[in-house]
């Protein structure tokens, strides 16, 4: 098992360089493929130790070994399920693609895409984990601007020149804190787990947490940084906007839990409360903001604003039900928004336009379509039973433990997201059909039910028993916990962290 992270890592690089050679049946050959790597994936989680919060599946190779840059991987309960994530939206958006130009070129570019997302959430090198953070922007950057459509060369430039110039601040950060663990130690290193044994002064945190924020806030993204993200949705193809939601937003939250939070518990809880506020923002401004909109797919990039907004608050609740709950609601998020992305490019295939006034009366014509949808819209809301809910209910009851008032005001997030995607809902499927052309729709065929109805299933599975997910999650948070207490200097840290109780669990 020693190499099958490796393995799982960088199987879809290969098999895209196969796919230059394969002339027909591309798409069935990306299929298979990305069915094959979520198998791995599953034989990962089948083989994790669930009761451990240790870093697993762990395979070092050094790379420059003077200055202690290293392949090194592994993966805990935090990381596991992300990586799960990526697979499996992957498989899903390789079913529904329908993208008749260049299609080799572009299951090309979501083959690399694949592997530099499962990298992101594997690497415990900070030099390999930016690597693979800034290899995202590449494929993407032409998803967007290949296959876009109106504005997209703007989008995909804007897109990228946003989070590269937020990376490269990290990326100063990242080596400041390097050159201080050789001050301090006398060893270059860039493992992640080393550096988590680095006290650091209380100052000296906080210039680093904000050079780490810098990249990190804007690949979230959250306010004010995320103006790239409505171009890049509203442009992009609707495979790019479903892997953009699902999965590459999740890396810069992921970021927050695997760098800000263990190696600076002092500046995390410093600036707890003025991340909040930003949250805040982000939660109502994006609400409203999406209740204006007259596109679909831009009230549903709106929305995943306000989202992220209470994954980011439940993560700086600092505390195991608020991260915890925040991991849960990266991937029903991931889940919920790739769904309603891939319903709005169903529609959006159909009629060739995004504008709700263009539609009206579709239920009566897509009975299964509008079904899904509901569903959906349902579960982006937070409705109990279904696993949007689990996430945003653990976030906000992470965070009002530590205030209940930011957490009543982030609570309105469940009030106006019902009404943006009320009406939303109400405008698109009921009614009487007013436009022709919605007369004649076609119901979901057997492709599109095929890539929906997995999402369906695991939308109401995790929704009623979440278990199986949460528990090694909790088990991984845990063990942060206790190294953040450990870490603390100051007296408001070790007041807000605490000493994790072992009864605390979910």
């Amino acid at each position: 098992m020693e190499y099958l992270l490796t393995l799982l890592i960088f199987f879809p690089a290969i098999a895209a360089l196969m796919a230059l050679l394969v002339n027909e049946n591309i798409k069935s050959f990306a299929v298979v493929v990305s069915a094959l790597e979520l198998v791995l994936a599953l034989v990962l989680w089948a083989n994790f130790d669930t009761q451990s919060g240790e870093m697993q599946f762990i395979h070092h190779l050094p790379l420059v070994a003077s200055y202690g840059i290293n392949y090194f991987v592994g993966v805990d309960g935090i990381s596991l399920f992300l990586i799960i994530l990526a697979t499996f939206i992957s498989l899903i958006g390789f079913i529904s693609l329908n993208e008749p130009n260049e299609t080799k070129k572009l299951i090309v570019s979501l083959l690399f895409l694949e592997t530099i997302m499962v990298g992101v959430f594997s690497a415990l090198d900070a030099i390999l984990f930016y690597l693979f953070w800034e290899l995202s922007l590449v494929p993407m950057l032409y998803i967007i601007g290949a296959w876009g459509s109106g504005k997209r060369i703007y989008a995909a430039v804007k897109f990228f020149l946003y989070t590269f110039t937020g990376s490269l601040v990290m990326l100063v950060g990242m080596l400041y804190f390097a050159y201080t663990y050789y001050q301090t130690t006398g060893i270059w290193t860039f493992s992640i787990l080393d550096w988590h044994m680095l006290v650091l002064p209380l100052e000296l945190q906080k210039w680093l947490f904000i050079a780490f924020f810098a990249g990190i806030a804007i690949k979230v993204p959250m306010f004010p940084f995320h103006t790239w993200l409505p171009y890049a949705h509203g442009q992009a193809p609707t495979i790019g906007s479903i892997i953009l939601a699902a999965v590459l937003l999740k890396m810069g939250t992921y970021g927050f839990v695997r760098f800000s939070l263990p190696l600076f518990p002092d500046a995390s809880v410093a600036f707890a409360i003025p991340i909040a506020i930003l949250c805040l923002v982000m939660i109502i401004y994006g609400a409203m903001v999406a209740y204006a909109q007259e596109d679909m797919k831009q009230v549903i990039a709106y929305s995943s604003i306000s989202h992220m907004g209470v994954i980011v608050l439940g993560t700086f609740a600092l505390n195991v039900e608020g991260i915890s709950g925040s991991i849960f609601f990266m991937l029903s998020h991931g889940i919920v928004s790739g769904a309603l992305f891939m319903l709005v490019g169903v529609i959006y295939e159909r009629r060739h336009t995004k504008l709700i006034a263009k539609m009206g009366g579709i239920a009566s014509v897509m009975p299964y379509y509008a079904t899904i949808f509901g569903l959906m819209l349902m579960a982006s809301v937070g409705l109990p039973l279904t696993m949007g809910f689990v996430g945003e209910f653990l976030s906000l009851l992470g965070f009002f433990k530590v205030s209940p008032w930011i957490a009543f005001l982030a609570g309105t997030s469940i009030i106006l997201g019902s009404v943006y995607m009320l009406v939303l809902f109400k405008r698109v499927f009921f009614g009487k059909v007013t436009c022709e052309e919605n007369a004649a729709l076609k119901d979901l065929n057997g492709t599109e039910l095929a890539a929906l109805l997995p999402l369906v299933v695991v939308v109401i599975w995790l929704g009623i028993y979440p278990k199986p997910i949460l528990a090694p999650i909790d088990v991984s948070v845990k063990g942060m916990m206790e190294l953040m207490q450990q870490k603390a200097r100051t007296q408001s840290a070790k007041e807000w962290l605490g000493t994790p109780k072992a009864e605390g669990g979910l």
